[in-house]
């Protein structure tokens, strides 16, 4: 779903990329993506006058407002909030259901056509209809920004109107598993054709301004990165129902320390990512606040650029990223830093995810071989040390992210084979520079953007995918598109077993590292969060009220 603000994580969406973001849930997965409170100061501020409103904290960052450059957790959340979609995953739900949309089917084997409710509208007061529902999605593919989610879109062969009312998605493949769920993702936000530029992105400020959206809330206040204010929408119709709360703040902290102390003196009423582990250690000690976890499949790992990584010839470059997935210790990341709030990961697919197997595990071991490592190196003619600039971020994946990555150099430089330049940039310039080949290495975090194994496979290996890393395989590419068309399960589970030895085989444009789960920290009185908590990753102001 996105970048784990995962992450990129990056990905979910978050995901970053914060990734996208996928149908069935994860189960045993001890990860930490937390419910975080962000701002900058204490004291309990905004949240309306009718003395019900709720002031929600995080760490996170807001990349985008505008959906078509947003595919990271900190802007899926106020995405969340504002933004419709033709279908929604309703809270507790792994499986999509209708929110502007009256129904959705398949009525041809490549043909989802959607029939809307009558009546919907932007919250500006202009209609929406199967026009605002096909500009959405044509924008999203037309402008396909190297920061936004269209590479979910990467099946849509077209979007058509029919009438005012119903709209019919043709799909490059019969059977597509995953559209459904899709078009309830980042990439699937329904905006006003008269307000949105149909090639060009919308600044934050006018997004606000213009309320081309129609989600359960609008925003009555935004000032970036710092407060953000929430009424609900009287004119939303959609599987959400009516907001529990009326008024919602949300306050961006600069530090987790600070929101850690906010949420201990009940300053503000939920945490939402990211609190450090020694302070999720001590927060479940406390009589004052209760800590809420829910499955999630969050997952951290390492990007290779296959272009602009060391290495003289391809075979060289797979060798270096063979003797890198020798020697980490995803074991040590998880106890010594994270205090085992966080999982070894040795696929793509955390454990949990129907098809999930082990391959690196099976391929590299589950310690590090400093023998196995120099032996890659040596086969290549690669010479040691190799000399890696690995790139990370310190803002956007919580407060331990530069422990996480000083245990990785640490761990590089102890074999001897590599010599590690860890360097590390703010969220926003990271996700820019990334994008434009600016890091040979980096870090990403991702949260599923649907509960479903190819959540973590299409978006990150297909063709032109959202990493922008430059990997391209035609037999991974095939392999791809015959898990998502295959309606048999059990065949379907052995086509991701081969993709993810292959993956881990053949190519490592990634390396995963650790999966987690979510995490909120809530004053005692708060309901409802349990609820949202739930593999979507959509992190529901409507359903909270204390």
């Amino acid at each position: 779903m996105r970048f784990s603000a995962s992450a990129v994580s990056a990905a979910r969406r978050s995901r970053g990329p914060g990734g996208r973001v996928k149908s069935v849930a994860a189960v045993g997965m001890a990860g930490l993506a937390l419910l975080a409170v962000a701002g900058c100061g204490s004291g309990r501020t905004g949240g309306g006058g009718d003395g019900g409103g709720l002031v929600i904290g995080t760490t996170d960052k807001i990349f985008s407002l505008d959906p078509v450059a947003a595919y990271d957790q900190g802007s899926y959340v106020p995405e969340t909030q504002i933004f419709q979609h033709v279908m929604n995953f309703a809270p507790g739900q792994t499986k999509p259901e209708p929110d502007a949309a009256e129904k959705c089917d398949f009525t041809q084997p490549t043909v989802y056509t959607c029939t809307l409710k009558k009546g919907l509208k932007f919250a500006n007061g202009n209609p929406l209809t199967a026009k605002s529902v096909k500009f959405s999605f044509d924008r999203m593919v037309k402008i396909n920004d190297p920061n936004g989610p269209a590479a979910l879109l990467t099946h849509l062969d077209r979007t058509e109107v029919v009438d005012d009312y119903t709209v019919t998605f043709t799909l490059k493949n019969a059977n597509d598993q995953t559209f459904p769920s899709i078009l309830a993702t980042q990439a699937g936000p329904i905006v006003d054709e008269t307000v949105f530029s149909p090639d060009k992105l919308v600044d934050d400020d006018s997004v606000v301004k213009a309320k081309g959206y129609s989600g359960p809330y609008t925003i009555t206040s935004y000032d970036k990165n710092k407060l953000v204010e929430y009424q609900a929408n009287p004119d939303y119709n959609g599987i959400l129902g009516k907001p529990k709360t009326s008024s919602v703040s949300t306050k961006y902290y600069a530090s987790s320390e600070n929101l850690k102390l906010d949420i201990q003196n009940g300053n503000i009423d939920v945490a939402y990512r990211s609190l450090s582990p020694t302070d999720m250690e001590s927060l479940r000690g406390s009589d004052k606040v209760a800590v809420h976890e829910g499955l999630g499949g969050e997952l951290r790992y390492i990007v290779f650029n296959m272009n602009t990584m060391p290495g003289g010839t391809p075979e060289q470059k797979l060798a270096i990223r063979k003797a890198m997935a020798s020697s980490v210790d995803r074991d040590a990341l998880s106890k010594d830093v994270y205090k085992g709030t966080f999982t070894p990961a040795y696929s793509p697919i955390p454990q949990g995810f129907t098809g999930a197997t082990e391959p690196f595990k099976d391929i590299y071991g589950a310690k590090p071989n400093k023998e196995q490592a120099a032996k890659f190196l040596a086969d290549a003619g690669v010479a040691a040390p190799v000399e890696i600039n690995l790139q990370y971020n310190p803002d956007h994946y919580g407060g331990s992210s530069s422990e996480e990555y000083a245990a990785i150099k640490s761990q590089l430089d102890a074999t001897g084979l590599f010599k590690i330049n860890l360097q590390s940039t703010e969220w926003v310039t990271y996700q820019h520079e990334r994008a434009r080949d600016g890091y040979p290495v980096y870090q990403l975090g991702w949260f599923p953007d649907y509960p479903d194994p190819d959540d973590y496979l299409t978006p990150f290996f297909a063709p032109n995918n959202f990493l922008q890393n430059h990997f391209e395989d035609p037999a991974i590419t095939a392999q791809l598109t015959a898990e998502v068309t295959e309606p048999d399960e059990a065949k379907r589970v052995k086509i991701l077993e081969q993709v993810q030895r292959d993956l881990a085989q053949k190519h490592i444009s990634t390396l995963p590292l650790l999966s987690g789960k979510q995490i909120a920290i809530t004053t005692k009185g708060v309901q409802g969060t349990e609820t949202t908590l739930d593999p979507s990753t959509k992190f529901r102001y409507s359903v909270l009220s204390k």
